[in-house]
């Protein structure tokens, strides 16, 4: 397996969370649950974040004692992944508007502490 830098794993989730935010901005349950575009575009943002998440911890394991929600979030990039019919509009919206903001300040302070 190739190395990569964790430091760059974490740059792809924080650039791919930063989007669903800039994406969901203003946009009602009712919008986006209607917005099929919308809803696969920020779906596949999650994928993003949760792989990477996942090949920073691959990278440097050390990394789960800073971001301990990581695992979480791929867990839930795999049920995107694979149990994508099993998904509510509201679940990701939620997810994306409570626990998005809260990860992506701490990959923030993970990436500042990196360099």
């Amino acid at each position: 397996m190739r190395r990569r830098d964790p430091k760059a794993s974490l740059a792809e989730a924080l650039s791919a969370g930063e989007n669903i935010k800039a994406w969901l901005d203003g946009v009602t349950l009712e919008r986006y649950s209607d917005d099929e575009i919308l809803r696969s575009a920020v779906e596949r943002q999650f994928e993003i974040v949760g792989e990477a998440l996942n090949r920073a911890l691959e990278d440097n394991s050390s990394l789960a004692e800073s971001l301990p929600e990581a695992r979480g979030v791929i867990g839930f990039r795999n049920r995107l992944a694979h149990g994508y019919d099993d998904i509510s509009s509201r679940v990701v919206w939620t997810i994306a508007l409570e626990n998005l903001p809260p990860l992506l300040a701490k990959i923030r302070r993970v990436l500042e502490e990196l360099s």
